[in-house]
């Protein structure tokens, strides 16, 4: 596939500097880029780059107009301008139409005709499959489960009983949604089973990486709004719900019945107790222990910047007597005090 620039800026808008009847086939970091390639700058400190590059357009903000002379695309947001163009020249392979013969689909499950069952993969009775979904190879849909239109469900993704998966959703290689919560009654020493009897609702236009795991509900849905974006290795537990637009990278874990809000932003390896609420808005730094509501947006940060081992062994030492350091200088503080009255 390739395009005119002029034919870039006539489906994606954006304004023409320069030929616009360059053609190029796909984007690249300028530093690799050939003249078959667009490329961008999105933030000005790399815009000395295009001095050197071979890229045969670029997609440069307005007020870098005159940094280039090659044939260029002006937008405010060249970051999601080369998105665009980059799902443009790079589709996602979409597998052909029908029932693979190796796939089990129960008798009662309904599955649009124009959608893609996967060899191995299997429906589970009175399951439904809208019309456009792709189910790759050895996926399981559980029995009741809904999934929308325009769905892709990679290979080996689970979706458990009754869970619901809006429209455009796309679920990665071995994510399972609607496992059971971790919730066990002690009884005399031992740990009793709770039925976990909620499930898990999945909006639209919802991304989910690779061994994401999202629990279903001990009574209430877990719930997962519009928009959201998931990475990898995420734990998403029981009755959580995680507001529309929202964002969280890898290895983050999410405690059960937290609330997160809307267009948040969680970076990698948060943690999240549970029971609490977070603000609309919110922006949490990676490695950020989160250990109780936040009901204003901001920004929070708890991770330590890293330093040479013997370093970080004496701060340690400091953090632990930090307790002891506070009650000292508030003694200290009563004892100037009373100076100060006395004189």
């Amino acid at each position: 596939m390739s395009a005119t620039l002029a034919e870039l800026v006539a489906r994606f808008g954006g304004e023409l500097v320069g030929d616009g009847s360059r053609r190029v086939s796909q984007v690249a970091p300028l530093d690799r880029a050939s003249a078959d390639d667009i490329g961008f700058v999105a933030q000005s400190k790399y815009l000395a780059q295009l001095a050197g590059t071979r890229a045969g357009a670029v997609i440069l903000p307005p007020d870098a107009r005159d940094a280039s002379d090659l044939p260029r695309i002006l937008t405010p947001n060249p970051y999601l301008y080369f998105a665009r163009v980059s799902a443009y020249f790079n589709p996602v392979p979409r597998p052909p139409v029908g029932v693979h013969p190796s796939a089990t689909v129960a008798a009662d499950a309904r599955v649009a005709e124009d959608a893609s069952i996967g060899p191995g993969a299997v429906i589970g009775a009175g399951a439904v499959i809208g019309a456009r979904t792709a189910i790759g190879a050895n996926c399981v849909v559980g029995e009741g489960a809904t999934i929308g239109t325009d769905c892709l469900l990679h290979a080996n993704v689970t979706v458990y009983h009754r869970c619901v998966i809006g429209d455009r959703a796309i679920l990665h290689s071995g994510c399972v949604i609607g496992s059971d919560g971790f919730g066990f009654a002690p009884n005399e020493g031992a740990w009793e089973k709770i039925p976990q009897i909620g499930r898990v609702r999945i909006g639209n236009d919802v991304e989910i990486g690779a061994c994401t795991t999202i629990d279903r509900g001990a009574l209430e849905d877990t719930v997962i709004e519009d928009g959201v974006k998931l990475d990898n290795l995420i734990q998403v537990a029981h009755n959580v719900v995680i507001g529309a637009h929202t964002a969280i990278a890898a290895c983050t874990g999410i405690a059960g019945s937290a609330k997160i809000g809307r267009h948040c932003t969680i970076g990698g390896a948060a943690m999240i107790f549970g029971h609490i609420e977070i603000a609309d808005g919110t922006r949490i730094s990676t490695n950020t222990l989160i250990t109780k509501s936040l009901p204003r947006a901001g920004t929070y940060t708890s991770a330590l910047p890293f330093s040479e081992h013997e370093v970080w062994q004496k701060n340690a030492v400091h953090m632990r007597n930090l307790d002891k350091l506070v009650r000292r200088v508030k003694e200290l503080e009563k004892k100037i005090g009373e100076l100060e009255n006395k004189s």
